[in-house]
């Protein structure tokens, strides 16, 4: 399956993260920062504006781009720092699709917030089958629906319009992914006669 890029280019990241290390900016603010926007474009959208909760998601979201940069670029990586973002990624993921299902059920729309429900578990399925197959040795990136794509659907449907068809392709989508990740961890783990 297609692999989609995890990361801006270098050529974007180094000069604003060269900015941030010079004002004393560490990664734990970068990422704290992203949950506090995350929570804030939940409360927008689930205030109903859409539109500006995609705005607000897009410009938290994009905090997650630098942080591990500016970790590694300032000598602050560490183990419980990527722990940290990874838990961080998904209580902000959470928090968003939590804002659009109070959305859907204030509208009292039970197919979309039944999507939203699905697309939750089947995100967080995805995540963890990468952690888990981690524990056993497989470093796994596989899969077309990552967070960042997760997101970027996300932010489109918001902004642009479309949201209930997003819902429709997260909803299967990260189901698929989830099981292509299972299915490449079963392959690797049998190559090494772990299975």
């Amino acid at each position: 399956m297609f692999t989609m890029p995890r990361a801006l280019p270098a050529q974007v990241t180094t000069p604003v993260v060269a900015v941030m290390a010079r004002l004393g900016v560490t990664p734990n603010m970068l990422t704290v920062a992203q949950l506090i926007g995350g929570l804030i474009a939940a409360y927008v959208i689930g205030s109903g504006e859409l539109v500006w909760g995609g705005v607000a998601l897009i410009l938290a979201s994009s905090l997650d781009a630098f942080d591990g940069t500016l970790a590694r670029t300032t000598g602050r990586a560490t183990p419980f720092g990527g722990v940290f973002d990874s838990t961080i990624d998904r209580m902000f993921e959470g928090a968003v699709l939590g804002g659009i299902l109070y959305y859907y059920l204030e509208q009292d729309a039970t197919l979309e917030s039944m999507l939203v429900f699905v697309a939750m578990v089947g995100s967080l399925c995805v995540s963890y089958v990468r952690a888990r197959a981690e524990v056993e040795g497989v470093a796994l990136y596989d899969g077309l629906f990552t967070r960042v794509v997760r997101l970027l659907f996300l932010t489109f449907g918001l902004v642009i319009g479309g949201l209930n068809i997003v819902l429709w392709i997260l909803a299967v989508m990260t189901l698929v992914t989830a099981f292509h990740r299972l299915l490449v961890t079963y392959q690797r783990l049998k190559a090494e006669g772990k299975a």
